[in-house]
């Protein structure tokens, strides 16, 4: 674990992400839970905990500074990803965890309670059922859908001025092609990824 450790430390640096040593502890003992449920559950295809602490962790947290508090969706989370890692580095915000996987929503459940993170809900619902009685600042999306059917199925949680932020690898030109709003894409540079990211964000307030 303790390359895992350096990794960690180097790449957060790299983000210009000041993170604490027990917000950091936290972040390690996640993708060792991970690792641990990985072999009964298939949570993730990542394998090795080093290549988690790139493609899991630091691919999270390099969306950080573009969040809006303090209310946070996270749709179609998996294993909880972005959203365990945020709510780790951001104890002030709330955070509720969406997914139809129910082995998926389990383990994101033990996660929680395992790291004892008190700002986080976890809904094993499919996007359209969820009903949130206060709307969310932020909606994030990663790997979850074509924009035109992230845009469709999340625009009932957000409120009058909230953020929704997709994930994306290469910015997907032919999905931008098929919405009508405004939005703005984001390059991410991810510490330890070569591949392209992007975030693509939109304002609610902006298109109505």
């Amino acid at each position: 674990m303790e390359d895992c450790r350096e990794k960690l430390l180097q790449g957060l640096a790299a983000l210009g992400l000041p993170v604490d040593e027990s917000r950091r502890e936290a972040l390690l003992g996640f993708i060792k839970l991970i690792a641990k449920w990985n072999k009964a559950y298939n949570l993730t295809a990542v394998r090795d905990p080093l290549e988690m602490v790139s493609l899991h962790l630091l691919d999270s947290l390099a969306i950080l500074p573009h969040l809006k508090a303090p209310r946070i969706a996270d749709i179609g989370t998996g294993a909880g990803l972005p959203g365990i890692p945020l709510a780790i580095c951001l104890p002030d915000c709330h955070f509720t965890l969406v997914d139809s996987n129910s082995k998926k929503t389990r383990f994101v459940q033990q996660a929680v309670l395992e790291l004892r993170l008190k700002n986080v809900e976890v809904a094993h619902s499919r996007v359209e059922l969820i009903k949130p009685q206060q709307l969310f600042s932020t909606v994030i999306c990663r790997a979850f859908a074509g924009m035109a059917d992230i845009v469709k199925l999340t625009g009932h949680l957000l409120a009058d001025d909230g953020l929704l932020l997709a994930m994306k690898g290469q910015i997907p030109e032919q999905e931008l092609a098929e919405i009508s709003l405004d939005y703005t894409v984001v390059p991410l540079a991810v510490p330890g990824i070569d591949a392209e990211r992007c975030l693509i964000c939109m304002e609610k307030g902006k298109h109505g």
